[in-house]
């Protein structure tokens, strides 16, 4: 691959045509037609019926069912970009999710070619592919961390599959994620027209390097409205990286439940700034537990780089390889402190998106109310413990009820939840949550737990939310 780390120039003329970055990168853009066969069932309820299915011959005389699935071929198209003279290409795993088939079409009149999927990465939404051709030509990639916002960047695809299409935008922010799309977001936000079909192709930046693969859009219509996210080219290199030489994408695992600083706990931990990610959690056996990490600090160094918020830290520890030793810096009421720790490996169940929503299932059981609006708390029982699957050496009081409206309820407080802290003193039953909740003034700091592991909340004391 080839890869020239140094940014942009940026303090030269507004360049009055491309055509000659368009002319450089359009021979390493490909179209990918991706094949997939989908078998169907009918829902008819008349198929329900033996006779019905029996006089139309879909069963058998011993009463076997005999019908076929109904089987249709479904077709995808989407972008890529080669990034080897080897005839590796970088494209979306969504362009060729479940595919039976993948061609690719080459630049220049080339023609379509058979593809081999080597390798794909949900979390990050990256494919690896490769074609058996020759005289590619490869992109020059770049260090997508030295792009800015305000560079101005050419997306490059087929959309609509109207034929290979140059848009132009500027990077309009940086890290962008919190859409749950994939697991690990830090997009690229750009307003060059990016549309379906563009999906997997690149996002270049004024001397044609490769700063992302653009991978979806917020849309009211479907069309390109001004806002497309791109995968960053570092990400991309190091899933391709770890594919070619493992087979698969390894990641490292600290052990920690992590949230964002927000401004109510910024003020809850006298902090004095809003970056950072506060630990809400650490399990026991983890590397963070070894390295001595405890519930409310705040991490903001991860191997020396700043961490600016917890979706930042959970991606550099997840592209650090296992067993790495790395230095952390962190907050611990109100002192900077620093901790040496050797990274595991995330494992599948780890890595396992959140449950959905809860099932109480039986009987609720009557709660006493908090001295906080609208919330009422019981202790744990056994049954209560295996309906809701919590741990059996889990102290706390659950949360009953929490009334809409009210400060708990917009702080994110729901029924099912385990009040683990209050104020920074735990809590051991429902009793101690009470008397610890008639101390509260102004504000409340709760440690919860529910299934999604453990994070603080503020709770404003006695503040219902106005309606809108």
């Amino acid at each position: 691959m080839q890869v020239q780390p140094a940014p942009v120039t940026r303090d030269s003329r507004p360049a009055l045509s491309f055509a000659a970055v368009v002319k450089k990168v359009a021979p390493s853009v490909v179209t990918i037609y991706s094949t997939k066969t989908v078998r169907e069932n009918s829902h008819n309820p008349l198929l329900n019926d033996p006779f019905f299915r029996r006089f139309f011959g879909l069963e058998d005389e011993d009463g076997s069912n005999n019908r076929r699935p109904h089987i249709r071929q479904e077709q995808s198209l989407g972008s890529g970009v080669i990034v080897s003279p080897e005839g590796y290409i970088l494209s979306n795993y969504h362009v060729v999710e479940g595919a039976d088939e993948v061609k690719i079409g080459l630049p220049n009149g080339r023609g379509d070619v058979m593809a081999k999927v080597i390798g794909t990465d949900p979390p990050t939404d990256v494919a690896v592919l490769k074609v058996s051709a020759t005289n590619l030509t490869a992109i020059t990639m770049t260090d997508s961390d030295n792009v800015q916002v305000g560079d101005v960047v050419l997306a490059v695809g087929n959309p609509f599959g109207v034929g290979q299409t140059v848009t132009m935008g500027i990077v309009s922010a940086l890290g962008r994620g919190g859409f749950g799309v994939v697991d690990y977001e830090d997009y690229i936000q750009t307003d060059a027209s990016i549309n379906p079909g563009n999906s997997g192709g690149p996002l270049v930046d004024t001397e044609g390097r490769l700063v992302g693969i653009n991978t979806f859009i917020l849309s009211g219509s479907g069309g390109s409205m001004g806002i497309g996210f791109a995968v960053p080219i570092n990400i991309g290199r190091y899933v391709m990286d770890r594919i070619n030489k493992e087979g698969r994408v390894v990641r490292g695992y600290l052990g920690v439940y992590v949230q964002p600083v927000t401004a109510e706990l910024r003020k809850a931990f006298n902090l004095q700034e809003q970056t950072g990610a506060l630990v809400g959690g650490v399990p026991p056996g983890t590397p963070a537990a070894r390295a001595e990490l405890k519930e409310g600090d705040v991490i903001t160094e991860f191997n020396g780089k700043k961490v600016t918020d917890s979706r930042h830290l959970r991606l550099m520890v997840a592209q650090t390889r296992p067993k790495t030793k790395v230095d952390l810096k962190f907050l611990r009421d109100d002192k900077e402190m620093t901790s040496t720790v050797t990274l595991g490996e995330l494992t599948p169940d780890q890595a396992a998106a959140a449950p959905g929503p809860r099932s109480r299932g039986g009987a609720v059981p009557k709660g006493d109310s908090l001295s906080l609006d609208g919330v009422d708390v019981s202790d744990l029982d056994s049954r209560i413990r295996q309906q809701l699957s919590i741990p059996p050496d889990l102290a706390g009081a659950l949360v009953i009820s929490v009334e809409s409206g009210t400060s708990a309820y917009e702080a994110g407080l729901r029924p099912g939840d385990v009040i683990l802290e209050i104020n920074r003193q735990k809590v051991r039953n429902a009793r101690e949550a009470i008397q610890l909740s008639r101390n509260i003034k102004d504000r409340a700091l709760l440690r919860v737990w529910s299934k999604t592991g453990s994070r603080f909340v503020v709770v404003e004391a006695g503040k219902k939310q106005s309606g809108s």
